[in-house]
């Protein structure tokens, strides 16, 4: 069976419960993966963890019930917040669990379009493709033209600067990006962006921790 992509739609609860964030990572036929509290739970439809009770579950969405209300979590959608409200970004932590490949891959969003990333700690800057640039909407073609060296040899880039990258409740602005002519539907998400914050590995979990 095939695991469906991994995102970050993450759901913040109420103030009044102890404090709690919920994050649909991906699905296995009629099971949701979820991070609670940063642990990764497999649920069932019907039953019910840490007060999150899964309802249906398809390849890129889950509805859960917390609290007697129902939530969509959409792989890549826009976080929700059940306080009311949304978050104002000035999270410090990103938790990420390991896909199939041991790679660690997360939805957000660039400048409020949403993307999925790819951690790779290998790339100078972040790093996007010429058709994803054109999806969310990016003026690349104004940026500075460079070459940059690849496994293919040398490709054209252009460089820009990204005004917002978001990932949950985590705001960075003004990340370096290039722009590459390559075929792939991932960010890079590289040190321009990761270099922001401690990075920590634990088996099949990466924490970032921001540190300016």
């Amino acid at each position: 069976m095939r695991l469906a992509g991994w995102g970050a739609a993450l759901l913040l609860l109420p103030l009044s419960a102890a404090a709690q964030t919920v994050t649909m990572s991906g699905s296995l036929g009629d099971k949701a993966l979820l991070l609670i509290d940063g642990k990764p739970r497999t649920l069932a439809v019907g039953s019910t963890v840490q007060g999150v009770k899964l309802l249906s579950v398809t390849g890129s969405d889950a509805v859960v019930e917390i609290a007697g209300k129902h939530v969509g979590l959409a792989l890549g959608g826009a976080q929700v917040n059940l306080g009311g409200g949304g978050s104002d970004g000035t999270g410090s932590l990103i938790v990420m669990t390991a896909g199939s490949g041991g790679h660690f891959t997360t939805g957000g969003s660039i400048n409020g379009k949403a993307v999925n990333f790819l951690v790779d700690t290998g790339a100078t800057s972040v790093s996007i493709s010429q058709s994803v640039a054109d999806r969310i909407g990016l003026d690349y073609r104004k940026g500075q033209r460079g070459m940059v060296n690849t496994a293919n040899g040398a490709v054209p880039v252009h460089a820009m600067s990204l005004s917002v990258v978001r990932i949950g409740d985590v705001q960075v602005y003004n990340v370096d990006a290039v722009i590459i002519p390559a075929a792939m539907d991932q960010v890079l998400l590289g040190n321009s962006f990761l270099t922001r914050f401690q990075m920590k590995r634990e088996n099949d979990k990466l924490t970032l921790e921001r540190r300016f």
